[in-house]
C-alpha cells in the first residue's frame, strides 16, 4: 500500500468505474459485499442522513459473485490493491466466495461478519466467536492470498471475536462495522427504514471505534485497520495511535471523493512536525503514554 488509507465496503464500490476513480488517491480498496447470489436488498427507505451520521439497513443488495467478476476485471491494473469483500451463511459459502475472489485477482478477502442488518448474515453469524474460527480457518485452506476479518461492535466484547479470528489464522481484523441504531418517524410512527433497525455510521462512531481498536491492540499480534466515524486527518492519527496499522473510510468520502489526498497531507504535515518519518512509529503510541 502507497499509504494507509483504503475505501471501505459499501461506498462507491459497486462498480469498477468509482473504485479506480478513488484508488488514484488510497492504499487499498474494498469491493461492496458479494454474496453466493444475487440479492435484492430492502425496498426504500434504506438510508436516513441526519446531523450526527447516517443510519442505513441496505440488506446486502449485491450482484452475485459470478456476475461480480465482470466488474473485477475491469479493476485489473487498478493503481492500488483491491481487496474482496465477501459474506455468506456458513464456512462452506466463505470458503466458495474467498476461492472466487481470489481468481478474480483480489489481492485479499475481507470477511463481513459484521453487517447489523441482514438476518442470516454478518453480525448474526460473526457474534459467535466458535463460527468465527471456523470461517476463517476454511477460507485459510481455501486461499493463498491474505484475510482479514471485519469484526462487529455490536457484542459485549470484541477482544474475544479478535481472538477467535486471529487463533484461527487471520492475517489481519478490521473494527469496526456499522453499530446497530434506529431512528423514529413522528408522522407514520415506525422506523424511518423500511427494515426497521439499521446500522449507524459517521462522526458520532468514532469513539466506539477508536475504543474497540485500542482494546484489541492489547491482545492481538496481527494488524488492525481501523474504521468508523474518521472525517479529518486527526481522526486518523487518534486510529493510529489506539492501535490501527491503516484505516477504512466510507461514510465521508460520500461528500468528497478526494478526501483520502486531503487526509494524507495533514497526517504528513503531523509526522513531519513530531519528528517521525514511518506511519509505524505512530502506531499504538496510546498504549504507551498512559
Amino acid at each position: 500500500m502507497k499509504n494507509p488509507f483504503i475505501l471501505a465496503s459499501g461506498i462507491l464500490d459497486t462498480y469498477a468505474e468509482t473504485m479506480l476513480r478513488v484508488a488514484e488517491d488510497a492504499g487499498a480498496v474494498v469491493t461492496k459485499s458479494i454474496g453466493m447470489e444475487e440479492r435484492k436488498g430492502y425496498e426504500n427507505p434504506v438510508i436516513f442522513e441526519f446531523e450526527h451520521g447516517v443510519l442505513n439497513a441496505m440488506g446486502l443488495p449485491n450482484p452475485g459473485i459470478e456476475r461480480f467478476g465482470e466488474e473485477m476485471k475491469k479493476l485489473r491494473g487498478c493503481r492500488a490493491p483491491v481487496i474482496g469483500s465477501i459474506f455468506g451463511k456458513n464456512e462452506k459459502e466463505f470458503a466458495h466466495l474467498a476461492e472466487r475472489m481470489e481468481e478474480y485477482g483480489a489481492a485479499a478477502v475481507e470477511l463481513n461478519l459484521s453487517c447489523p442488518h441482514a438476518s442470516g448474515y454478518g453480525m448474526e453469524v460473526g457474534r459467535d466467536p466458535a463460527l468465527v474460527k471456523a470461517i476463517v480457518r476454511a477460507v485459510k485452506e481455501a486461499v493463498q492470498i491474505p484475510v482479514f476479518v471485519k469484526l462487529t461492535p455490536n457484542v459485549s466484547d470484541i477482544t474475544v471475536l479478535g481472538m477467535a479470528a486471529e487463533e484461527a489464522g487471520a492475517d489481519a481484523v478490521v473494527a469496526i462495522n456499522t453499530v446497530r441504531g434506529l431512528r423514529i418517524d413522528l408522522e407514520f410512527k415506525r422506523s424511518v427504514l423500511t427494515a426497521g433497525i439499521g446500522g449507524y455510521s459517521g462522526p458520532g462512531i468514532l469513539p466506539i471505534g477508536l475504543r474497540c481498536v485500542f482494546e484489541l491492540k492489547k491482545v492481538l499480534r496481527v494488524p488492525i485497520v481501523g474504521c468508523g466515524g474518521i472525517t479529518t486527518w486527526e481522526n486518523v492519527i487518534e486510529y493510529l495511535m489506539a492501535g490501527a496499522s491503516a484505516v477504512e473510510i466510507g461514510t465521508a468520502l460520500r461528500n468528497d471523493v478526494r478526501l483520502f489526498k486531503n487526509l494524507g497531507r495533514g497526517v504528513k504535515q503531523y509526522m513531519k512536525r513530531k519528528g517521525y518519518e514511518r506511519v509505524e512509529e505512530v502506531v499504538a503510541l496510546a498504549h504507551q503514554n498512559r
